[in-house]
């Protein structure tokens, strides 16, 4: 008598038991063959083994022991290496893993939403940037688009070299970005792109995130809910999985027709839109793995949030900081471009705002785009020089470099004088410029009836002058404040000045917020 096949939902159990028993030391996908190390750090690598087995680790002389814990897992910190390679590994156990073509240089992340993960084959001028994406010494590991509920322990991808082949389905501006810092250094550098479009920045946030920020009890909150909703679930499901199992057991080894297994609760987590969903699946796998810092392209999906923003952008970096336990590595991000959204009109000036003021975060930065955009397209195409942008930067910020110019202007200061308002800028030092030529564009000017007007805008040396004959008693203006706005001032340099108000009327009028479910 033929015996009926095993159902699909065994299949992974057995072979999971199988591999259990065998107990082969295990390395996770971001430690493969053609990796790059993070260079002057201490360089984490881990795994799974038999519980107290013996592990050795070799990365040429650097050598590291030690044993698997009770639950067989395992890890080592190897000594901080220069810039160099190709090296190879050895991981030793039971088996021997060896890893080849390692080179040790810049390892970089970037994550977000949909203009991250905006491939090369879409970006301006793809064909010909495709065909010159011949770098050796630039490393690419894509993480695929899977949420989790749990804090997830390793993905399905590789490194690969960057090639004409390789390259086109990256992200653009991730791949303009490392471009950048490998021709500035002349040293070996790995790219990491987790980023999943149309998705918020709460999926993305560790819960060390959340509860590093009051404003985000909520989303705290929700978490904590969702995971315990979960267990009790599971727990409801254990007797009937067990019996199953048992049955299923006998009957294959009998011959007999197995019946369907139960139902198993999903994870309420298990999602790309809720909180943590997908720093579980995308992000917690990649921890500990030593990187340089990070550059984040997201915002689209939280539009009309406002302030909140802010503090959402704290718990992220906060958040992403504490698990990674590197101290404040460098986190830059893109403010988002002018684009019809479609609702209030302030609503995307407001998410500037909040991104603006994340600058107060130690060791980050913004590229400013509003003049690189497309108010009728959410996906610009021109990610060369978003790239770029975000590489100031790091150049002038974390690798050192003297006389960059790395920022647009930023509003720092207001000074009221009779009917006119002198505004000063940060990052205009050597002066300011209208980008085409003309008057300056969308600034606008209002007295105490808050009501503001056109303003006549010009240049003196690094500040502004705005008045308007209609308004004898200004007290307040503001710069680009509209969702299509694409004004022309810059700094000397060609960088686009980001929007402002110096009022906050109408803060109050903000919706309360509710935690996303």
């Amino acid at each position: 008598m033929n015996k009926p096949p095993l159902p699909l939902f065994l299949l992974p159990l057995l072979c999971l038991a199988g591999a259990t028993a065998r107990a082969d030391v295990s390395l996770p996908a971001v430690i493969g063959s053609h990796m790059v190390l993070q260079r002057d750090q201490a360089l984490p690598v881990w795994g799974w083994a038999a519980p107290g087995e013996e592990v050795r680790v070799a990365l040429g002389e650097n050598k590291a022991t030690t044993k698997a814990d009770a639950a067989g897992r395992w890890r080592v910190n190897l000594a901080p290496m220069q810039p160099g390679g190709p090296f190879s590994m050895t991981v030793s156990g039971k088996n021997t893993l060896e890893l080849t073509d390692i080179l040790v240089g810049e390892v970089w992340l970037g994550s977000g939403q949909s203009n991250m993960q905006w491939s090369l084959t879409q970006a301006a001028g793809a064909e010909q940037e495709i065909a010159a994406a011949n770098y050796p010494q630039i490393r690419l590991f894509s993480v695929p688009l899977v949420p989790s509920g749990t804090p997830a322990s390793d993905v399905v991808s590789s490194w690969k070299e960057c090639s004409p082949q390789n390259a086109p389905a990256f992200s653009a501006v991730l791949y303009f970005y490392g471009r950048e810092i490998h021709q500035h250094l002349n040293v070996p550098v790995g790219l990491i792109n987790s980023s999943w479009g149309g998705t918020l920045i709460q999926p993305w946030t560790p819960p060390e995130g959340f509860a590093s920020q009051p404003e985000l009890k909520p989303e705290l909150e929700l978490v904590s809910q969702q995971r315990s909703a979960y267990q009790k679930n599971l727990l409801r499901n254990v007797l009937p999985l067990k019996n199953w199992l048992e049955l299923a057991e006998k009957n294959t080894t009998t011959g007999l027709e197995v019946p369907d297994p139960p139902l198993f609760p999903n994870h309420p987590l298990n999602s790309n839109s809720a909180p943590t969903g997908l720093y579980n699946g995308m992000i917690h796998p990649l921890v500990p793995f030593a990187i340089r810092g990070a550059i984040w392209y997201q915002g689209e999906s939280n539009n009309g949030q406002g302030m909140r923003y802010h503090a959402m952008m704290k718990g992220l970096i906060q958040g992403w900081r504490s698990v990674w336990n590197q101290g404040d590595f460098p986190f830059y991000f893109v403010q988002l471009a002018p684009y019809r959204y479609g609702v209030k009109e302030t609503s995307l000036p407001e998410i500037w705002e909040a991104q603006t003021a994340t600058l107060a975060v130690p060791n980050t930065g913004m590229a400013v785009i509003n003049d690189i955009g497309n108010p009728t397209d959410i996906h610009p195409r021109n990610k060369l020089d978003v790239g770029k942008r975000l590489a100031l930067w790091a150049k002038a910020k974390t690798y050192g470099a003297k006389n960059i110019t790395y920022s647009g202007p930023l509003y720092d200061s207001m000074n009221v004088e009779l009917d006119q308002i002198e505004i000063k800028f940060k990052h205009a030092e050597n002066g300011l410029l209208s980008r085409d030529g003309k008057p300056l564009s969308l600034f606008t000017i209002a007295g105490e009836d808050r009501k503001f007007v056109p303003a006549v805008a010009t240049i003196s040396k690094n500040s502004v002058i705005v008045k308007a004959a209609s308004v004898e008693n200004p007290v307040a203006v503001r710069f680009a404040w509209s969702q299509t706005a694409e004004p022309n001032l810059t700094n000397k340099e060609g960088l686009p000045s980001s929007a402002f108000r110096t009022d906050r009327w109408g803060t109050e009028e903000q919706p309360t917020f509710r935690a996303l479910k």
